[in-house]
């Protein structure tokens, strides 16, 4: 019973979506913060850090793989980075929804479209748009190798991100905290792909004197 729990999708789905919980809750309380900032602004953080916080998790699952190889735990992870990645889509469309009611009209929007910090956000939550519409497996179906590489588009929203992260706090430690490690597995990810371990030599005959 205990096992079928754990390996249910409904199980993940309620482990991914726990961070939201609190956050609706204020939102359906509407009730400013203490510094008198409005609910709205006060969640665009920790909905996008979590949004940020997923893609993460999604990504480093393969480099983790090529380190431990039989982890029980990742190869339980790799079969639910489809829902990691739906997930990621969902906290950057809360974050983005947020964004928009606080600012209150498209011509504030607009006016700081341009900014760094800014469209870089737009422009990784468009990428995070194009990869949750394709995970699926009809889209796997359908665009065959094109698929992969579409998915490869995780990439530049990663480093989208993490501009967006640091231009908008002007804070560079906690992205920092978040995205290093990320680059260092991938760093090693890339290595071990064209650098993969040699099959061990076959044992000679053995010689009786």
């Amino acid at each position: 019973m205990l096992k079928r729990t754990l390996n249910s999708r409904y199980f993940f789905w309620a482990i991914l979506t726990l961070p939201a919980i609190p956050m609706v809750l204020a939102l359906a309380g509407g009730e400013a913060a203490p510094d008198g900032r409005p609910v709205t602004e006060v969640l665009l953080h920790p909905t996008g850090e979590f949004a940020a916080r997923f893609m993460i998790i999604a990504m480093l699952v393969t480099p983790l793989r090529m380190l431990f190889p039989k982890a029980g735990f990742l190869i339980w992870l790799a079969r639910r980075r489809r829902y990691l990645g739906v997930a990621v889509f969902a906290y950057a469309l809360f974050h983005t929804i947020l964004y928009v009611v606080d600012m209150g009209s498209l011509q504030l929007i607009l006016a700081e479209i341009t900014a760094l910090g800014i469209w870089t956000g737009w422009a990784a939550f468009a990428l995070f748009i194009v990869l949750a519409a394709t995970s699926n497996d009809a889209s796997q179906r359908t665009l065959l190798l094109w698929w992969k590489r579409l998915q490869r588009l995780v990439y530049p929203a990663a480093v989208l991100t993490l501009l967006h992260w640091i231009f908008i706090h002007n804070n560079l430690g906690p992205a920092l905290v978040h995205f290093v490690p990320l680059a260092l597995l991938e760093i090693y990810r890339i290595w071990r792909t064209y650098n993969p371990p040699r099959p061990a030599a076959p044992a000679g005959p053995v010689e009786i004197n």
